[in-house]
């Protein structure tokens, strides 16, 4: 089993108090297909990508409270936001998995499978702009959906959130991850950060100060994971 820090994105700075909170609210409490999950995650190069499970633990509590029965995820990486989401789903929900790449999704997918819930997956092998279009073309689609999650491009989620607000019913929620990009939106501009960083770092700036100014949405950013921005459409 990996250790709490291998998990944490850093935001805590006491890893023994974020071990706590897992060993304490969060791992007796998660599902044993999503344990499996995080042990099949833990060796990718790249496992620092999925959603923390303390995160996950709020979006299910958020799932439950709106009665999720159609959802959207855009960025699936190896599946364990996807697989908690279709856990919570009922047996006809429907959540519409969005990814450039299938390979990292079929990591998880015999542990989704195995946990009985792979047919409540619509999983779309896409950039999700052209997908999140192609929603909006049908009027039915509009305040269709429930519930989303994004954690993808970092460069795109302006454009996702404007396609997102409209899918999404009143009273609905749209979950944002990585909105504290490592705690670096509180840090001065630093020239040694990679370009690709210091190019996502500016875009969740922007993000975070439009999603405050957005009226059409209440939210609330949460310090968990990599920081989870909370946005539940009023209009």
């Amino acid at each position: 089993m990996a250790k709490a820090s291998d998990f944490s994105k850093g935001l805590l700075q006491s890893e023994e108090l974020y071990k706590y909170i897992l060993e304490t609210s969060v791992y007796p409490r998660e599902p044993e297909a999503l344990k499996e999950l995080r042990r099949v995650t833990h060796n990718h190069p790249m496992a620092t990508m999925a959603t923390a499970p303390d995160a996950g633990q709020l979006m299910e509590m958020l799932l439950n409270l709106v009665n999720a029965r159609k959802t959207i995820e855009v960025g699936v990486f190896t599946g364990y936001s996807l697989l908690l989401t279709a856990l919570a789903l009922p047996e006809d929900g429907k959540v519409i998995a969005i990814d450039v790449n299938r390979s990292t999704y079929e990591l998880g997918l015999p542990v989704i499978k195995k946990a009985g819930v792979e047919h409540k997956i619509d999983f779309r092998e896409s950039e999700a702009l052209p997908v999140l279009d192609e929603l909006l073309n049908h009027k039915e689609n509009e305040g269709g959906f429930d519930f989303a999650f994004v954690d993808a491009d970092k460069v795109s989620y302006l454009k996702y959130h404007e396609r997102l607000v409209r899918l999404i019913k009143v009273g609905g929620i749209i979950v944002y991850d990585n909105t504290l990009w490592g705690g670096s939106v509180a840090e001065p501009y630093d020239s040694s950060m990679p370009e690709g960083k210091r190019e996502a770092k500016k875009t969740i700036l922007e993000l975070n100060k439009k999603l405050s100014a957005d009226q059409r949405v209440q939210i609330s950013q949460a310090a968990l994971g990599d920081g989870i921005t909370i946005c539940r459409r009023l209009y």
